[in-house]
């Protein structure tokens, strides 16, 4: 394996993508969302859109952090968490969210709050699930992909749904632009999953990572009118068996442990627990 230097952290580049693949790969579920990235475009900052910072151990590469819109840490104990909060905290806060494992971001978190300030908010618990096999319940003929014409229909639904998620809207800051893009382009992609009833969303959500060994549902959401009637179990039904026939062997999410209904929902449809996140909001 390739030495990385004299430097405990340093950021890493394309030269080191078998090894971070290999370790992103190992956690295929946990790490989904990074690895979604480092598979799709490398590890160039600029093409990642992030940094990727290595820890090495006795020479050899033994945990990450992606340093991005999200600071995430992978495969990290607390010698790596010290290291990476020194970086971090050298560099200043650049992220709006530290996300990963509930061990390595209280690590992160409890090292960097003196410096950073106060969170927005702090998800201690978020239950990662995931499932392999056909869903459990019948799902709804209604879910199907959305098409792009339909963004004006789809767009309002997403905003509600991040707005009520997150506890800020997506337009803070640069108005949007970024966050219709993303949505624009999970709908390209084929992505983006919805029940449309004469022009009013019922049921959505979209697959915001893909790997070749998994991908992650996000933004699961059912019109505020229309919650309660079995709309999520059957339409995640839909989302979970067209993503295991056409996207990846194994589906996953990760939700709010206090989101007691989704969270029933999603164990309806076959899902198990796998894991625990936690997300410091800023």
């Amino acid at each position: 394996m390739r030495m990385l230097g004299s430097l405990p952290v340093r950021v890493l580049d394309d030269r080191h993508r078998d090894e971070v693949l290999a370790i992103l790969d190992s956690d295929p579920v946990g790490n989904v969302f990074v690895s979604s990235r480092v598979h799709a475009v490398g590890l160039d900052p600029a093409r990642l859109g992030a940094q990727m910072w290595g820890y090495q151990r006795d020479g050899r590469l033994a945990a990450l952090c992606y340093s991005g819109a999200n600071l995430i840490p992978i495969s990290t104990g607390s010698d790596a968490a010290r290291a990476f909060a020194e970086r971090a905290r050298a560099q200043g806060r650049r992220c709006s969210s530290i996300v990963g494992p509930v061990g390595a971001v209280t690590d992160l978190w409890g090292m960097l709050a003196p410096y950073w300030g106060r969170a927005r908010a702090i998800r201690g618990r978020q239950p990662v699930m995931a499932t392999s096999s056909p869903p459990t319940v019948t799902g709804d003929p209604g879910v199907r992909r959305v098409r792009i014409e339909e963004f004006d229909i789809l767009y309002p639904a997403c905003v509600a749904m991040f707005t009520e998620e997150v506890g800020v809207s997506p337009h803070s800051g640069d108005g949007g632009v970024l966050y219709r893009a993303r949505v624009a382009e999970l709908i390209r992609a084929g992505r983006s999953f919805a029940r449309i009833d004469d022009g009013v969303v019922v049921f959505k959500a979209e697959i915001g990572a893909v790997t070749p060994y998994a991908c992650q549902v996000q933004g699961v959401w059912v019109h505020p009118d229309l919650r309660g009637r079995g709309f999520a179990n059957h339409g995640m039904a839909s989302v979970v068996g067209e993503s295991l026939r056409s996207v990846a062997p194994t589906v996953s999410l990760y939700v709010n442990d206090y989101n007691v209904r989704a969270r029933a929902a999603y164990h309806r449809v076959g899902f198990a627990d796998v894991d625990t996140f936690m997300s410091v909001l800023f």
